[in-house]
């Protein structure tokens, strides 16, 4: 028999997952008058690794709001362009600085401050809700049509009911998962390793990565360390690079960037890094009556060229656009979500596809340890200016950006 819910509540709509697509979604319903609540299953937004590059598309979005000034105020690093070293030799792929955008290059910020400037921002509003530690355990259904979640949370099982269910709650969606939306899994090949390493002053900045002698290896400048990441073939952590040993390791990240030398032996145990499973996928269908998914619940995105959390965000936009005038007056019935998907499907799929074709290039070139020249296709385009805006523009704004009803 199943537990009595020690509470129970309604509200206009109920997202699950405090991420940047839950967060924005729930600030832009409540901006236009809608109760909203946001529920995220830790007691803070505190972790380490998640996407922390914000870009311009994002940034524009924030201008619009009124809030960038106040946003680029917290502690942060920006990045103007954006170049690869394949082989040892640097070639530039972006440069933002032609963007049609308030602010021309990518904020590089951990999430948490993201998450908890925005969720600030949110609720100074009436009717914006965000309740932590309130976990999501499974949909309540009526009449085949989502009308609710269930959560457990430090003071018992709860019961929330809402016109509308959004499941903002990432690769391992338990909305998705409860409400058995078709999922197309593309794959990946590869794995990743994220772990810190001190950063010197006048150090370069390489957010694209460094690929030599069958390793990727990405420095990502976060002030005084660099957030890396290390790019491995798929499931062969355990069968592969741990039997080899740290001291391997640690020479592996020597040998594809040397003035790393002076700290590798800062990583002295494996613990200090943390595996990624990297998954690309997406939701056939992102909706059921009741119920929507967005961001990586509709569509798992890998770490290639930092999108994941632009796309998520730039859904949450459409969402509350399309959203916000049924939720006011009336039922949101399925036609309204099919538009969500429509209007962000097309961007979606671009995106994923070439995150694959960079996956492609990525398998060819792991575990091949001799040195290695880059592609002749980025050798003759990458002195191009054009070629620079236009890798600007798709990785900076992305396909179809989104903008705030009502900003600036």
């Amino acid at each position: 028999m199943a537990a009595i819910p020690s509470t129970s509540s309604t509200t206009a709509c109920c997202i699950v997952g405090g991420g940047p697509a839950g967060i924005m979604l729930g600030f832009l319903l409540a901006r236009a008058g809608i109760e909203v609540t946001v529920l995220e299953k830790h007691k803070d937004f505190f972790r380490d690794f998640r996407g922390d590059t914000i870009h311009p598309a994002t940034l524009q979005l924030l201008y619009e709001l009124g809030l960038l000034d106040q946003f680029l105020s917290l502690p942060h690093q920006q990045l103007t362009r954006l170049t690869i070293a394949i082989g040892g030799q640097p070639l530039p792929i972006s440069d933002f600085s032609q963007l049609p955008t308030q602010a021309k290059f990518i904020a590089l910020m951990p999430q948490w401050d993201f998450l908890n400037f925005l969720s600030a921002q949110a609720t100074k509003l009436p009717t914006f809700h965000l309740l932590m530690e309130h976990e999501v355990t499974g949909l309540i259904e009526s009449h085949n049509r989502v009308t609710g979640v269930r959560a457990n949370t430090p003071a018992g099982p709860v019961e929330i009911h809402a016109k509308l269910v959004v499941g903002c709650d990432g690769r391992h969606a338990t909305t998705r998962t409860a409400a058995h939306l078709p999922v197309h899994d593309t794959g990946a090949p590869i794995d990743i390793l994220w772990f810190r390493l001190p950063r010197r002053d006048g150090e370069p900045e390489n957010a694209l990565g460094n690929i030599n002698f069958g390793n990727f290896l990405i420095l990502i400048n976060r002030g005084d360390y660099y957030q890396c990441g290390f790019i491995i073939a798929k499931d062969t952590f355990v069968t592969r690079v741990q039997p080899e040993g740290l001291d391997a390791f640690r020479d592996s990240l020597v040998r594809l960037v040397p003035f790393l030398s002076d700290r590798v032996n800062e990583i002295t145990s494996w613990d200090q890094l943390k595996l990624l499973s990297i998954q690309v996928n997406h939701l056939t269908r992102w909706h059921s009556p009741g119920l929507l998914c967005i961001g990586d619940a509709a569509h798992a995105m890998s770490p290639v060229g930092g999108i994941g959390i632009n796309l998520a965000i730039q859904d949450a936009v459409a969402a509350a656009r399309i959203l916000a005038p049924p939720l006011k007056t009336s039922i949101v019935t399925e036609l309204t979500l099919a538009h969500v998907q429509s209007r962000r499907e097309l961007p979606t799929r671009i995106a994923q596809r070439f995150q694959v074709m960079v996956h492609y290039f990525l398998n060819r070139t792991l575990g091949h340890p001799a040195a290695i020249k880059p592609p002749l296709v980025l050798r003759l385009l990458s002195p191009h200016p054009s070629f620079r805006r236009f890798m600007a523009r798709f990785i900076g704004m992305g396909v179809r950006p989104e903008h705030i009803s009502g900003g600036h």
